[in-house]
């Protein structure tokens, strides 16, 4: 028992140490705090990654099958698809309410929630809505845009979007 606490204290301090800038200078929206530009190893990677935009993907079909079996209008998926992204606006008022906006609109909570409501009030309107959202966010997984660190728009909790530096790459 005493060896595996020690083992414990010891990984974890191990672990604490090593991703300290991160977890220090980062946080989901909470501030308007920045990465250091030395922290390039923040995000998931390997097969973390692959198994997270493989669930966006199976999100993704699994509301454009049930979407399809309500018979609703595709008219109206592809109208209402964008939507979501309309979040981005939040960025105007700063990073840091751009990523809270963002990430509350880009979390499964609320269509979930929604598709919840629609089942259970018999609202049968809002009901492909909640689906087009799920699916809006599975494909954003999918492709990599996570929800969002108050750093800015292109640091995510899947890594940082844009072209990777090919020095960090072969590290």
């Amino acid at each position: 028992m005493r060896f595996s606490l020690f083992c414990f204290r010891a990984c974890s301090r191990k672990f604490i140490n090593r991703r300290a800038h991160v977890l220090i200078e980062s946080c989901m929206a909470s501030s308007a705090s920045s990465l250091s530009p030395l922290a390039t190893d923040f995000g998931v990677r390997g097969s973390v990654l692959a198994y997270l935009k493989l669930e966006g993907l199976a999100v993704a079909g699994l509301a454009a099958v049930l979407y399809a079996h309500l018979g609703a209008s595709w008219w109206l998926f592809v109208a209402v698809w964008l939507v979501p992204d309309l979040s981005m606006l939040g960025y105007l008022a700063g990073s840091c309410w751009g990523a809270r906006i963002y990430n509350v609109v880009h979390s499964y909570v609320l269509p979930i929630a929604l598709g919840l409501t629609a089942l259970l009030l018999h609202a049968q309107a809002l009901l492909p809505l909640a689906l087009i959202w799920a699916n809006h966010i599975g494909v954003d997984r999918m492709l990599g845009y996570g929800l969002k660190y108050s750093n800015g728009f292109g640091w995510t909790h899947l890594g940082k979007l844009g072209k990777k530096n090919v020095s960090t790459a072969a590290e």
